[in-house]
């Protein structure tokens, strides 16, 4: 069985420092490669030399087509000046950016690719925040602090009632179609002139976007991005995935422009590299999933990213469907996770089906990162028997780790760590400590701890953790990858509760097969899960020993969960209080013995 190219990733050597109160400094020897300076330069760079290759394609909407649009290189770049041009003329500007209420699309790429080329910050947010929020609060608290200059929605009419929430006389109302004041195609009307000494000014420490935090305990917080910020974290993956520069990447990708997974690592990386993105409108969700197997039908990837719930429902058909999975590895360079923990039974068959198809080991891998860190910072390129290993610290950033009680929370500082939260100076000095360093809020703990090259794992959030009424501390991460991974595909995920009792419980969010199931059925395997789970514990603070469904699917508007679909772990055990009470006084729910 050969195993990974060494050419294709890293091979990284790190200074580690240890100093006398227990923290720990770690960084590359090796600086961080050159790179050019902002997004403008790399679409000069392949609008000059391959401005017939295509950057971005969607399948056309109507139904009996299907044929993929596609726009390449030297059309973006001719776009971006027409477009920048217009809304330079609009008066939007550094102090007036484009409010993006819609999700992926062609003219969504445009606008953002003609924002970035003139300098207009832009602001992609989640389309949740219009058309499943009830009140547009959110949004509103948005507008306020942005003051954009325009708003753009792909469909006036669907965007109309969040619209009229936001919208003032001095803000443009750009649609593709329905309502709007300006067309979106009216935005390629002229040469783009007056846009050459806009381009002439932006500079790496110009502002790319705010991308917002995903306010689930209060208003989102608009972190700013700059092109230094960007353009920085794309040569750490440039540096860490080599084999993104043997080939131009391709990648099939449904996750949201408005969260950084996606906006920044996935879309830049193939911008930067001047390779494809194909937009998938499918996803992993009922009804929507096929659209996604059709499409990894017909395209190859070089780089495929997923959520674990994605991979779950994708794994069942690469089983089942060898042509599928013959194109999916045929170009594969490596399978990304990212947004949870991944159940080990999806770790086994995705790596077994790998090898089964190409007869060589494909990465399966996961990182580390936050949209303040633009967000590449950590990453594992070494074939592990395990999920959940999160790697090393990227070229260029310097990482400590600080102790907290028996954790080590991870701090990091680099040229891709953003310089704060526009209009926020409050909250922008409470993410820093005195050295500067960036405190994510995640604790690691080392896969060695005799030797930290061989990575870290996620150790849970410093601030969702609690204590049983023991004092013991409760690290909820862990215990609910652990349970999850246990339930053998039974969950989607789970509430870890218990804070101030003498034993842990669990609310539980089925899969989609343990809903199709019979009552009791479904009861009885949850039980014995439960129980073998309880049995293999080593402690209470790690035995979940009572579990309850919940039958509601977790509130976006209550902040129950995020747009990119992570749980609030705090907020569901506040608004549950009254099932938790009922779960710990035994009137309801499933206990182990």
């Amino acid at each position: 069985m050969n195993t990974l190219d060494p050419t294709d990733f890293w091979t990284p050597e790190f200074d580690i420092q240890t100093r006398d109160d227990g923290t720990i400094l770690m960084a590359q020897t090796k600086e961080l490669p050159p790179h050019l300076p902002t997004l403008a330069d790399y679409l000069d760079k392949w609008a000059d030399a391959t401005p017939d290759a295509p950057w971005i394609a969607r399948r056309a909407e109507r139904p009996d087509d299907g044929a993929w649009r596609t726009i390449s290189y030297g059309e973006a770049r001719g776009a971006a000046r027409k477009i920048g041009a217009q809304l330079l003329d609009m008066g939007l500007g550094p102090h007036r950016p484009l409010l993006i209420l819609s999700g992926n699309s062609l003219e969504h790429a445009l606008l953002g690719a003609a924002c970035f080329y003139v300098g207009i910050p832009y602001a992609p947010v989640s389309p949740a925040y219009s058309l499943v929020s009830k009140d547009h609060g959110k949004l509103k608290d948005i507008a306020a602090l942005l003051s954009p200059g325009a708003i753009y929605a792909d469909d006036g009419d669907a965007f109309a009632a969040a619209i009229a929430a936001i919208h003032s006389p001095q803000m443009a109302v750009i649609t593709q179609r329905g309502a709007g004041t300006v067309r979106f195609d009216d935005l390629l009307q002229g040469a783009g002139e007056t846009s050459a000494a806009a381009r002439a000014l932006v500079s790496s420490d110009t502002v790319v976007k705010y991308l917002f935090t995903s306010g689930s305990t209060g208003t989102p917080k608009a972190v700013i991005n700059t092109n230094r910020m960007i353009c920085a974290s794309q040569a750490m993956i440039r540096d860490c995935y080599r084999f993104l520069e043997k080939r131009p990447p391709v990648v099939l990708d449904w996750a949201p422009w408005n969260h950084t997974a996606a906006g920044n690592k996935v879309s830049y990386l193939v911008l930067t590299n001047g390779g494809t993105y194909y937009i998938d409108d499918g996803k992993p969700a009922p009804g929507k999933f096929g659209e996604t197997l059709r499409n990894l039908r017909e395209i190859a990837c070089t780089w495929y990213f997923n959520v674990p719930v994605g991979w779950d429902m994708l794994i069942d058909e690469l089983e089942s469907d060898p042509a599928l999975a013959g194109t999916f590895f045929s170009q594969l360079g490596m399978m990304f996770y990212a947004g949870a923990g991944m159940a080990q039974n999806t770790w086994d068959r995705l790596r077994a089906i790998g090898r089964q198809t190409t007869g060589r080991e494909v990465l399966l891998s996961t990182s580390l990162g936050a949209t303040e860190t633009a967000p590449f910072a950590l990453s594992c390129t070494e074939v592990q028997e395990f999920a959940g290993n999160v790697g090393v610290p990227a070229a260029g950033l310097s990482m400590k780790l600080v102790p907290v009680g028996d954790k080590l929370e991870l701090r990091l500082k680099g040229p891709t760590i953003t310089p704060g939260y526009l209009g926020d100076p409050e909250k922008t000095s409470e993410a820093f400590d005195d050295e500067g360093y960036y405190c994510m809020g995640d604790a690691l703990r080392p896969a060695n701890p005799e030797d930290f090259s061989k990575g870290f794992f996620f150790d849970g959030r410093v601030a969702e953790n609690f204590k049983l009424n023991t004092g013991t501390w409760v690290t909820v991460g862990a215990v609910r990858a652990a349970l999850v991974d246990a339930m053998d595909g039974l969950l989607r995920d789970a509430v870890i509760v218990g804070e101030n009792e003498a034993e842990l419980g669990a609310l539980l969010i089925l899969s989609e097969r343990a809903r199709q199931m019979e009552k009791t059925a479904l009861v009885t395997a949850l039980t014995e899960k439960l129980t073998q789970a309880s049995s293999r514990a080593t402690g209470s603070a790690t035995r979940v020993r009572r579990a309850a469904i919940l039958t509601d699917d977790p509130s976006f508007d209550k902040g129950e969960i995020t747009e990119k679909g992570s749980l609030n772990q705090r907020a569901l055990r506040a608004n549950h209080a009254d099932k938790i009470a009922d779960l710990f006084a035994g009137t309801a729910g499933i206990r182990t013995a």
